[in-house]
């Protein structure tokens, strides 16, 4: 017998949850339960366990997202057409949502699966009827209405035979920006050797960049430094967060430090300091060969002459680089300038769903509006 079992938080998971996805740190407990201690106001999260008889074989991450228009539209110096944009894709997209998979990340990892045991029919089936039940279960206890069901992220040429089964639910496939993600290549030892291999127009950017720093050193912060620094970090990443044209939440205050207290030297986070003074800052979670990077913040004061952001890019890649990662995920947007350091675009979809018939019908069209197809010149850096 095949069945599934929901739970609210990841203290109450089987035991075996760890072991079905033991490649990705995303679906494991010790990311979980910090993304779940630190998780943004408007966002919650739901566990669906899969069983064929006893033994656990599929998991899945669940999370229900208010929107509200203040998270959604952050910039209020708009024109009338934006705003008459705006008012109704809101209509369309505001309120209660769950998405079967991670909103604070870009990235394949919502879901676990021991293939060897289920099928991927079977797996999806009990997905969708743990998703059903979460309406339900919302519905009853909290009296509200979930208006969109939404699965992220998956790649283009993922080989999982999702698509059929997604069209059977009546969700829309959405092509969403790329993730850019750089391979590292198996003759860079150190980063210069990464240096080295750029054709001589972007060995002098990267040259120009590093002697832009002036007298900025990057330094790593340790868990106390992340708990001191914790209000001047969460001010910093608001200064990148709240110049994104469109957002779905905001991070706590405690965000970076309690990653780092759950994820020890999974999480790590540089500063950049001026005379002592920290005024920028990346954060990078290690995925075995992957290296993901995670939020940013900066001052922008020091953003440009300094060129901050590239530096952080560079340095990135350093670290990755230096430990051994096959992998460095730069994730989405600025796909142009990540290309500049070496990132690939790879082609991202994700699939959604309104439960009201009539919006489901010109909800694909909304969501364009939202995520409009961006000109942009991939670059290439390597000889």
């Amino acid at each position: 017998m095949i069945r599934h079992e929901i739970y609210t938080t990841i203290d109450d998971v089987p035991g075996e949850w760890d072991a079905l996805s033991k490649k990705d740190i995303f679906l494991q407990s010790s990311y979980l339960k910090a993304l779940e201690t630190s998780a943004p106001d408007n966002v919650s999260l739901f566990y669906i366990g899969i069983f064929k008889d006893s033994e656990l074989v599929g998991t899945a991450l669940v999370q229900r997202v208010q929107l509200y228009l203040k998270d959604m539209f952050r910039d209020t110096k708009v024109s009338c057409l934006k705003t008459f944009l705006k008012d109704n894709i809101s209509k369309v997209l505001k309120g209660n949502i769950l998405v079967v998979g991670n909103m604070t990340h870009t990235g394949q990892h919502g879901l676990g699966l021991n293939n060897r045991i289920l099928s991927i029919p079977e797996f999806y089936d009990q997905i969708f009827k743990g998703v059903s039940d979460l309406e339900k279960r919302i519905k009853k206890e909290q009296g509200k209405t979930i208006r969109l069901v939404m699965a992220k992220d998956f790649f283009e040429e993922s080989r999982m035979d999702h698509l059929e089964l997604f069209q059977k639910e009546k969700l829309h496939r959405v092509t969403v920006q790329p993730n850019m993600i750089m391979d590292v290549w198996d003759n860079w030892r150190e980063h210069k050797d990464y240096v080295s291999c750029m054709k001589k127009k972007y060995r002098d950017r990267y040259k120009r960049a590093r002697k832009k720093l002036n007298s900025i050193v990057c330094d790593e912060l340790d868990l106390e430094a992340i708990k001191a620094n914790s209000k001047l970090l969460h001010q910093l990443y608001l200064n990148v967060s709240n110049n994104a044209k469109f957002n779905t939440f905001i991070l706590p205050e405690n965000h970076f430090y309690t990653y780092k207290l759950h994820l020890k030297e999974n999480f790590r986070v540089f500063g950049y300091y001026l005379h002592g003074k920290l005024v920028g800052f990346f954060s990078l979670i290690l995925n075995n060969d992957h290296l993901e990077t995670y939020f940013l913040g900066y001052d922008t004061e020091h953003q440009y002459p300094n060129q901050l952001y590239l530096n952080m890019l560079y340095d990135m890649a350093k670290f990755g680089i230096e430990h051994g990662f096959k992998h460095i995920v730069y994730a989405r947007t600025a796909m142009e300038i990540k290309s500049s350091v070496g990132a690939k675009p790879e082609p991202m979809v994700l699939y959604l769903k309104h439960t009201n018939g009539i919006l489901n019908g010109i909800l694909k069209q909304v969501f364009k509006l939202m995520n409009p197809s961006q000109d942009w010149e991939e670059r290439h850096p390597f000889a």
